[in-house]
């Protein structure tokens, strides 16, 4: 007699844990708060097949991370693609971010919570996703030869600068209604303005030479 029972293609309950996670997030729930069985019953699975793709919950929370990582590195190409004139740069890059932001709402509130949560492997991850990102950003600028007085000490800091002013900025979004487009295009704006000051700082910086 043939097995009419559905089966599960490979990959599909791991996709649908991770999924269940972020949707917790969503709805206002803290990933460091977050239980197996609730993630398993948000998903609608049993609880032992959690751990056919986890260890535990920091472990799921690192491919959460690793799943930040090409959400970002999307928004990196898009920037790249579409940011074609210099005066343009910051502005169109903060339009950029905050589409993805908006879009992706849930990694970013789960970025947001595990920059100050309590499991010290989900930050670090998301640590060196932003290290990654500044380091990307300092390489895009050396090949558009916009920051060539600087070390490349001053040129780190500077963009370690510019990604740690963009996540604080990330809180003030997540802070506000998708659909409130004032608020949303204030914190644009502010953030646009910010970024703007610092890369005036940077340009008018003398790196040490010595």
């Amino acid at each position: 007699m043939a097995d009419h029972r559905q089966r599960r293609k490979p990959g599909e309950t791991r996709e649908k844990l991770m999924n269940a996670a972020l949707e917790l997030v969503g709805k206002g729930r803290h990933f460091a708060s977050l239980g197996i069985r609730e993630v398993t019953r948000q998903a609608g699975v049993v609880p032992t097949s959690f751990y056919r793709h986890f260890r535990n919950m920091d472990d799921l929370g690192l491919q959460l991370v690793d799943e930040l990582g090409l959400v970002l590195r999307r928004m990196m190409r898009e920037a790249r693609g579409n940011v074609l004139q210099a005066d343009k740069l910051i502005e169109e890059s903060v339009g950029i971010f905050i589409n993805h932001a908006q879009s992706n709402r849930n990694f970013f509130l789960f970025m947001a919570q595990g920059l100050a949560g309590e499991s010290r492997a989900v930050q670090e991850g998301i640590r060196s996703e932003m290290r990654f990102f500044a380091s990307e950003l300092a390489n895009d600028l050396r090949r558009l030869r916009l920051a060539e007085h600087l070390s490349d000490k001053d040129l780190d800091v500077t963009c370690d600068l510019v990604v740690r002013t963009v996540a604080f900025s990330l809180t003030d979004l997540l802070g506000v209604a998708v659909e409130d487009d004032y608020q949303v295009d204030q914190i644009r704006k502010r953030t646009t303005h910010f970024l703007q000051l610092i890369f005036v700082g940077a340009a008018n910086w003398q790196s040490d030479k010595a």
